[in-house]
């Protein structure tokens, strides 16, 4: 239920609170007086879209501020969800800056408007001349018969099942489309398929061809050095290693005579070993080494192919192309049994389609033998405010499987003897239609958890008894539910627990709009002065005290 309601900076309010009580709370005021804007502030925090036209300052911004007692509805998931800190008394607030930007937040924690309407509509539920229109959308009546049938339990369920079916319908769809695209692609990729395969990528060395080829193809002038190097070191008189040689030989006398020149001596023996190792890796090197046109060509023709496939493909390494041989074969493996996942993925979602229809039906079930009770009810209820030839009929009709059933619900609706009742979109009377609203709230109001209701002069076009009869069942309904209503009528002024009193201050440069909650003599005077005008008769002051002192 609303705790506590702050509007600052809002069309003709600059500063307003209201706390009202946990049962019916009547709101009164002159036309004009600013009634309405408190509906467009309540508006915002319902998630509305904003309007910096609507600031009181146009240079300051624009706050509406709730404080809800939420601690009996169990709404902990909802906050676990979208990751919001759960307080038994969460405050919504609504920001409008001058530059029209709109800002929302649970428990000062930012939110977008959709995640506030959500949650919003879990604690407040709204009902003017517009929202009326509402009653004609089929959704919305499929949704009061679910609420008066208590359908929740069934209704869960089928949504189960609807959940199941779309999504498992969802993986056919898309086998469907990969099987429609794949046999059109395949004769493709087992082409590049075949092509790296016959590549034989596994036993090429990328680096060390390009290797052997730069050898291949400058194996005479390669060779024509090695030969050179080869005689430098051991095919002349005074070659490397002779030279070496003999001066190891002298070493070996001069290290026999002083000790300190055996690690000289081990170093040059180190060396001759080391180079006369060279000259042998360099004689077998010479002999490999030839000059071979077809091995070449080979080569070649191996380093295009693989700079062919890395370029088609856009790849830069040897592994890409392994990684993407790889691919290719799963790719083209799974689409050789796509029929196999194909007839399964159908079997599943075939499957889920008979249980959605078992519970789809077993819910629509429910909905038609609700339906006539339903009708019953309502119309007790028209009869007893005023509409006294009203009849109702609801027609629920078995149609496609979708999130919400099988079921097409329509609400026909007539208030005059002799006419058949008719689509709700026909009714011309504001009225009549704001009261059968209303006695469909009044019939589902004891079967949902919805804590706090708002009538926006729900009493337009009645007066009298019927005034009472409303009432009287507005304290019925006030027992589960917290009431707002605003009213111009004095029976709903009397009948409320509390009566706040909407007006407009001219003291300052500019009017504003202020509310105080009316006690004792006052309320008494306020319902005189709706009774009879600005200035009651004693007779207009008896009859308030007189409605004021009926049965509560």
């Amino acid at each position: 239920m609303i705790k506590s309601l702050s509007i600052i900076n809002f069309a003709l309010i600059k500063e307003l609170e209201l706390i009202p009580a946990l049962g019916l709370n009547v709101i009164t005021g002159e036309t004009g007086a600013g009634k309405s804007i408190m509906m467009g502030a309540l508006g915002l925090l319902m998630g509305r879209r904003a309007d910096s036209k609507a600031l009181w300052d146009v240079s300051k911004k624009c706050q509406i501020e709730g404080h809800f007692d939420i601690s009996a509805y169990e709404l902990q998931s909802f906050f676990e969800t979208h990751e919001l800190d759960y307080e038994t008394e969460t405050i919504i607030r609504r920001e409008v800056s001058p530059n029209g930007k709109s800002r929302a937040f649970i428990n000062d924690t930012p939110v977008n408007l959709e995640v506030l309407k959500t949650f919003s509509l879990k604690l407040m539920d709204i009902h003017s001349q517009n929202e009326s229109l509402n009653l004609g959308n089929h959704q919305y009546q499929l949704d009061v018969l679910d609420q008066f049938s208590l359908n929740a339990g069934q209704l869960k369920a089928y949504k189960k099942a609807y959940e199941i079916y779309q999504h498992r319908k969802k993986t056919y769809e898309e086998l469907v489309l990969w099987h429609s695209t794949s046999r059109k692609n395949q004769d493709y990729e087992r082409h590049n398929l075949q092509e790296l395969e016959d590549a034989g990528l596994d036993n090429i060395d990328l680096e060390r061809l390009e290797q052997n080829l730069t050898t291949m193809q400058h194996a005479e002038e390669i060779k024509i050095k090695l030969s050179q190097a080869i005689h430098l070191l051991d095919e002349e008189d005074f070659s490397v290693i002779k030279q070496l040689e003999l001066l190891d030989t002298l070493m070996i006398s001069i290290s026999s005579l002083s000790g300190t020149f055996k690690e000289a001596k081990g170093r040059i023996t180190s060396s001759l070993i080391e180079l006369k190792d060279v000259f042998e890796v360099l004689l077998e090197k010479r002999e490999q080494i030839e000059f071979d046109p077809q091995r070449i060509a080979e080569f070649n023709e191996q380093r295009s192919l693989i700079y062919r496939l890395q370029q088609k493909h856009e790849l830069h390494t040897m592994k890409g192309l392994i990684d993407l041989r790889e691919k290719l074969s799963e790719k083209l493996n799974e689409i050789d049994h796509l029929d196999e996942k194909l007839t399964a993925s159908k079997e599943q979602m075939d499957l889920a389609m008979n249980q959605l229809m078992i519970q789809g039906t077993a819910l629509s079930k429910l909905r038609q033998q609700s339906a006539l009770n339903f009708e019953r009810d309502i119309t007790d209820i028209i009869h007893e405010i005023g509409i006294e030839n009203g009849q109702v009929k609801i027609e629920v009709e078995v149609i496609e499987p979708n999130k919400n059933g099988i079921n097409k619900c329509s609400i026909q609706f007539s208030a005059n003897k002799g006419v058949a009742p008719q689509s709700l979109k026909n009714i011309a009377s504001g009225g009549e239609l704001s009261r059968l609203v209303f006695a469909i709230k009044y019939l589902i109001a004891d079967k949902i958890a919805l804590p706090t209701l708002i009538f926006d002069e729900i009493d337009t076009g009645i007066s009298g008894e019927i005034a009472i009869k409303m009432v009287k069942m507005m304290k019925t309904m006030a027992k589960n539910h917290q009431i707002i209503s605003i009213s111009h009528l004095p029976q709903f002024a009397a009948g409320g627990e509390a009566h706040f009193f909407v007006y407009k201050d001219h003291s300052a440069d500019k009017s504003v709009t202020k509310i105080k909650e009316l006690v004792a003599e006052e309320r008494i005077e306020a319902i005189a002065q709706m009774i009879a005008g600005a200035h009651p008769t004693e007779s207009a002051f008896k009859s308030a005290r007189e409605l004021l002192s009926l049965p509560q």
